[in-house]
């Protein structure tokens, strides 16, 4: 008999409930934002993206091709630094709609940063890109291989 007063389980929660009627409430809120962002692009900070990129290489070049999306030529801007290629870029977008019923204004932006570290020896003239249907291609000439040479060691008379 004590056991059928104890709430276990399901009852448990039902308990709960019953006492305090905002707890319900507040578990679906929480799950609603806790699987919010679950279908969105990876989010590394506010406001900022990450771009789907993929890298290829052959025996002569390295191809590096970001998606992005809605972004012009003006809009990315590339660097080489050392051995490392860094895409930058910022996205911004404007909607405006008017009816005799309502007016609607739609405003988004982000920035976003990429890197992918390249062999040592890449020279800027060596690198080319270029973007088309939001899909930024790079193409970067290799290095000519390091050649190692055996020095003579001379005996000392």
């Amino acid at each position: 008999m004590i056991k059928d007063m104890i709430p276990v389980g399901t009852q448990r929660a039902m308990a709960r409930r019953k006492s305090n009627p905002f707890a319900f409430l507040q578990n679906e809120i929480d799950g609603l934002f806790d699987g919010f962002g679950r279908n969105f692009p990876t989010f590394v900070a506010p406001g900022t993206a990450m771009p789907r990129m993929d890298v290829s290489e052959t025996d002569e070049v390295i191809e590096i091709s970001a998606e992005l999306p809605g972004l012009e030529a003006k809009d990315v801007q590339l660097n080489l630094d050392d051995n490392g290629l860094t895409i930058r870029g910022e996205k911004k977008s404007e909607r405006e709609e008017k009816n005799k019923d309502y007016h609607l204004v739609e405003r988004s932006f982000g920035s976003f940063a990429r890197s992918v570290t390249l062999p040592g020896g890449v020279k800027p003239d060596d690198v080319s890109a270029e973007i088309a249907k939001g899909v930024l291609k790079v193409i970067v000439k290799k290095p000519a291989p390091r050649q190692s040479k055996q020095i003579d060691i001379k005996s000392a008379a």
